[in-house]
């Protein structure tokens, strides 16, 4: 997998299940282009009791399936600008932590968390790590849950994986690979790195989802997938956990670590096509610094076609950038609290602009 992905000569990289809007440094994406939002909540639930376990699994997996199921679950998430989506996560204690994916709940305004028996709580967020894209929930419940025991060991490539989730219209149904690599590189700089690669054919909704090693033991959560041109998964990704694992003693701790934004959209779609080359910005966010400072994106017209380029970033802080990953890079290089300086050109007439990086969760994404 390439160290900096191009958009126009790869094939597509996509987030599993991932908001309207990831817009910060860490995923400052386009509107319209390759990546896709989370699929809208759908109107009625499934009953976990008239939904069918696949029987395309070995006896083994399926063994497997039936145990870790009870612990895995499905996750609502409304946003702040009134739109919804589907995750997946999974229980870790008895008494409701769970784990999913960042992204799964980022900009969430309310979060209800759906069981295999079909009963529904209300989740909050006890900590996150916005650049490994993991985040810790917890439901109130009187009783205890299943749970799925954290790996104590690395995993070894070739072995088999199990991933449980919420893709393809399923309510927690399980997708079968092997373990092709470890530390993979995250080929964007607004995925995580030394990510899990596997062949397990996982979609949006698997979000967030367990990956687990045959003795049934959670060795990740999904995080994103890579796709040919015609939309089928070539690798999926998942943040690597195991128990003793610093990131969850922290999250458990109530660490809530957000990363750098300025509020921009870009437009990857130009990548490597504008004149002169840069990161593209496609839109800014309201009320960002971005928007303060007067950068503007795209210009449309009334049918949502793109007319002509705004501004388009081409150094950070000195540093020549050729695309939005290259922007993106640069900009989460910095602190939250520090100042930067970009040179944009707009339509040949380059100016510089200094903005202050604020933490990615602060500012209004989807409005």
């Amino acid at each position: 997998m390439p160290s900096r992905l191009r958009f126009s000569p790869w094939p597509v990289v996509l987030l599993i299940g991932a908001l309207t809007a990831y817009l910060s440094p860490q995923a400052d994406w386009n509107r319209g282009g390759p990546f896709t939002p989370v699929p809208q909540a759908h109107s009625a639930l499934p009953d976990a009791a008239v939904v069918p376990v696949p029987t395309a699994l070995t006896p083994e997996a399926r063994a497997l399936f039936e145990k870790v199921r009870p612990a895995s679950v499905q996750i609502e998430q409304l946003g702040q600008d009134g739109s919804g989506g589907l995750g997946s996560g999974f229980f870790i204690s008895a008494d409701g932590l769970l784990l999913t994916a960042y992204h799964v709940v980022d900009g969430a305004r309310v979060i209800r968390v759906r069981t295999v028996s079909n009963q529904a709580f209300p989740a909050r967020v006890v900590g996150f790590d916005n650049a490994a894209d993991v985040a810790l929930l917890k439901i109130d419940t009187r009783g205890r849950v299943p749970y799925l025991p954290l790996a104590q060991v690395t995993p070894r490539v070739g072995e088999r994986v199990l991933a449980v989730g919420n893709s393809r219209g399923d309510f927690l149904q399980p997708r079968r690979g092997r373990l092709l690599a470890l530390n993979a590189e995250a080929g964007r700089a607004d995925f995580p790195e030394g990510t899990l690669e596997m062949s397990a054919p996982l979609a949006p909704g698997d979000s967030g989802g367990p990956i687990l090693n045959p003795d049934g033991e959670a060795i990740g959560v999904v995080s994103y997938v890579r796709v040919d041109t015609q939309g089928q998964t070539l690798s999926s990704y998942a943040v690597p956990v195991t128990r003793n694992e610093t990131l969850i003693t922290e999250l458990r701790g109530g660490l809530k670590r957000d990363v750098p934004a300025v509020g921009l959209y870009f437009d990857t779609a130009h990548d490597g096509i504008s004149s002169p080359p840069g990161g593209v910005i496609g839109d800014v966010v309201r009320g960002s610094p971005a928007e303060k400072a007067g950068l503007v994106g795209l210009t449309r017209d009334q049918n949502d076609a793109v007319r002509g380029f705004g501004d388009i970033i081409v150094s950070v802080d000195g540093v020549r950038v050729r695309s939005a990953d290259d922007a993106i890079f640069e900009i989460r290089r910095r602190k939250i609290g520090e100042t930067v300086t970009l040179l944009v050109n707009r339509r040949g007439v380059q100016r510089e602009v200094r903005l202050p990086l604020v933490a990615k969760g602060s500012l209004n994404f989807g409005q």
